[in-house]
């Protein structure tokens, strides 16, 4: 596979095992790909990773999720890159070919879903599995132009899963169908728990104001106008009690702190070979006290109560996915580094509330995909998903 004409690099080239799936369903006929940190029975589960590849059995069996959407008629066509152990954003893992972003070919594609992005954007599976920490399906998804959304923390069962910071861990997938989105996220959470209808389009000014450059802001205002044909003129909300650094650092101490705590041990018994980046990523959490971690979760909790707030039982918020376009994959260290945090101001909130968040891909900037998102309560996924259709048609060209 990793082979194939127009691969974009998205696969692992691992030796094929028959994977059962049912051949009737909802799904019948479209074809499923898998992020390398699932199990799926008969292969082993490397997590971007050779020396974890190289030590790792098959699995059993394959992560509960995924077998849903196999029992419900999807068709395994193989498993997807990731970043090293999934703590990097922007889908360049040390040890393997770059996947190639098939919307834009000298952008980056994102990660850490990196592969299975590639896979959906270039047609070569209709729905890829992917998972969401720090932004990693709602990144690529703006990114390679396709749908993504980060799930209500914990509504879908991480069961099968590579954990890297539970707190803050999502299952996600991505398609290029609001159809086909839509019966995945039925299939896999059923009903909302929220209740409320999400009839109360909000802002924040400095979420407004994180698009890089005039080109990325005037094309976030197109995209806005959109969102408010589909959803009503967007309310600006005041100030939140937090910055943006703050959120931003609340998060990044998290996420570090968790994933030393799951990962530490390993990869202090020997060389790992952990890539630039991911190799940092790392050393900062092991600096992380206790203490430090549980004044930041103290943070989370005000903030998330905060945001519930704002939101209440109608309120969803529209913002920009990230800051523009996907960076140029010949960028710099430094500048992708810069990218990345200025991405992780935006892609916080919902990591930190918990709460749920689609990217639409209804802009461009510069020829490349640039996504607009919407983030509604916790317990609203498929109410988002519906308010993402209507987005949707109202972005779609007039005949």
């Amino acid at each position: 596979m990793a082979g194939a004409p127009k691969s974009f690099n998205a696969f692992l080239d691992l030796p094929q095992v028959p994977v059962f799936n049912s051949e009737t369903g909802p799904l019948a006929g479209l074809r499923l790909a898998v992020k390398d940190i699932y199990d799926v029975a008969g292969y082993p589960t490397g997590c971007g990773n050779p020396e974890k590849a190289a030590s790792a059995d098959p699995a059993i069996k394959t992560a509960a999720p995924v077998q849903i959407l196999l029992d419900a008629g999807a068709r395994f066509v193989g498993k997807t890159q990731t970043d090293e152990l999934a703590f990097s954003l922007m889908g360049q893992n040390a040890h393997f070919p770059h996947p190639i972003n098939p919307a834009a070919s000298n952008r980056v594609t994102g990660g850490s879903s990196s592969g299975s992005a590639a896979a959906v954007a270039g047609q070569l599976a209709d729905i890829a599995i992917g998972s969401d920490t720090g932004g990693s399906i709602r990144a690529p998804a703006s990114f390679c132009g396709l749908i993504g959304l980060r799930t209500t923390h914990g509504v879908i069962s991480l069961d099968g899963a590579m954990k890297l910071a539970p707190s803050l861990d999502t299952f996600g997938w991505f398609a290029r169908d609001i159809d086909i989105y839509e019966t995945v996220a039925k299939l896999l959470i059923g009903e909302d728990a929220h209740r409320g209808q999400l009839t109360r389009p909000v802002g924040l000014s400095w979420l407004d104001s994180l698009p890089t450059g005039p080109n990325e802001v005037a094309e976030y205002k197109r995209m806005r106008q959109h969102a408010d044909m589909a959803l009503g003129p967007v309310a600006k909300a005041g100030p939140l009690s937090f910055s943006p650094d703050e959120l931003y650092w609340c998060f990044r101490k998290v996420q570090a702190y968790e994933a030393w705590q799951q990962h530490g041990a390993w990869i202090s018994s020997g060389d790992r070979g952990l890539g630039p980046g991911v190799k940092e990523r790392f050393e900062f959490g092991a600096t992380i006290s206790a203490a430090d971690y549980a004044a930041e979760i103290e943070k989370r909790d005000a903030f998330r109560q905060e945001l519930t707030d704002l939101l209440g039982a109608d309120g969803v918020l529209v913002l920009p996915t990230v800051p523009g376009a996907a960076p140029l994959a010949s960028g710099s260290h430094d500048e992708l580094l810069a990218y990345r945090e200025r991405a992780l101001m935006l892609l916080c909130l919902s990591g930190l509330s918990g709460f749920p968040q689609i990217t639409l891909p209804i802009g461009a900037v510069d020829s490349a995909p640039f996504g607009l998102s919407l983030l509604g309560p916790a317990g609203s996924d498929l109410a988002l998903i519906e308010l993402g259709r209507r987005v949707l048609d109202a972005a779609r060209p007039k005949d």
